[in-house]
C-alpha cells in the first residue's frame, strides 16, 4: 500500500488531497498544529505538531512514499517557507520518498516568454508576498540549492483557485508546463476536488521528476 505524508492536511488544498487519496486506498498521514478538523478514517493517521520541527518531521515522515507539503509560504511571522524548506528536503531524501510541493499559480507565465502573472496588473496586491514566495521555492529547487537528492514535483493550480472559489468536481482537468492555462473564456479555473485528483494521479503514476506541472480545466 501506498504511504503518504501530507503537511497541512487541514488546509484547502491538503484535505482535499487526503479525501482523494483515502477514497483510492491510500495510507494518509495528516500533519497539521490542530488536527481536530479531520474526522477519524480508514487509512487515516493524525499527526499534530510544527512542520517546522526538524526532528517531528523526520519522524513523522518514516516509511513514506510520497511527502506533500502544502503549507503557506510566508508564515504568520514573517518567516518563508522557501527558509525553512531544507528539512522537508532532508526528510524525504532520507525516506527514499518523492517530494511533492502545492505550489501557486502566480509563477506561471501568462504568455511565452512572461511576464508571470503574479508581475501582471491585475494581480492583487494583498496576495503577492504569498505568491512571490511560492514562486521562490520553485527557484531555489530548479536551481538545487537544496542539498540532497530528491525526486520532487510541485504543482501549480490555475489562477482562480481557493477556498473562496471551490467549484465542483467535474474528475477532469488539463496539464500544463510553465504557461497558465485558461479556457475559451480567458478563465483559469480548477476546483480543490479536480486539483487533488491531479496530485493524487501524479502519486500514483508519476509522470513529472524534478519538474513543475500546472493543473486547470
Amino acid at each position: 500500500m501506498t504511504n503518504i505524508v501530507v503537511f497541512g492536511g487541514t488546509g484547502y488544498a491538503g484535505s482535499a488531497i487526503v479525501r482523494e487519496a483515502l477514497s483510492r486506498g491510500i495510507a494518509v498521514t495528516a500533519v497539521a498544529r490542530d488536527t481536530s478538523k479531520l474526522d477519524a478514517a480508514e487509512g487515516l493517521t493524525l499527526a499534530q505538531g510544527d512542520a517546522f520541527d526538524a526532528d517531528f518531521v523526520a519522524d513523522v515522515t518514516k516509511g513514506a512514499d510520497v511527502v506533500i507539503v502544502s503549507l503557506s509560504a510566508v508564515q504568520a511571522d514573517g518567516s518563508e517557507l522557501k527558509d525553512k524548506f531544507q528539512h522537508f528536503v532532508d526528510a524525504a531524501t532520507a525516506a527514499g520518498a518523492r517530494l511533492g510541493i502545492v505550489g501557486g499559480a502566480g509563477s506561471l507565465l501568462v504568455a511565452e516568454g512572461g511576464p508571470a502573472l503574479v508581475d501582471t496588473d491585475s494581480f492583487p496586491d494583498e496576495v503577492k508576498p504569498e505568491a512571490k514566495g511560492h514562486g521562490k521555492i520553485l527557484e531555489a529547487l530548479r536551481a538545487g540549492d537544496y542539498t540532497g537528492d530528491v525526486d520532487w514535483f510541485y504543482v501549480s493550480p490555475a489562477a482562480a483557485f481557493g477556498s473562496w472559489n471551490p467549484g465542483e468536481r467535474r474528475g477532469t482537468y488539463r496539464t500544463t508546463d510553465d504557461l497558465l492555462l485558461t479556457d475559451a473564456e480567458g478563465n483559469s479555473d480548477i476546483s480543490g476536488a479536480d486539483y487533488a485528483i491531479a496530485i493524487v494521479d501524479e502519486v500514483e503514476h508519476p509522470a513529472h521528476h524534478r519538474a513543475r506541472f500546472g493543473v486547470a480545466y
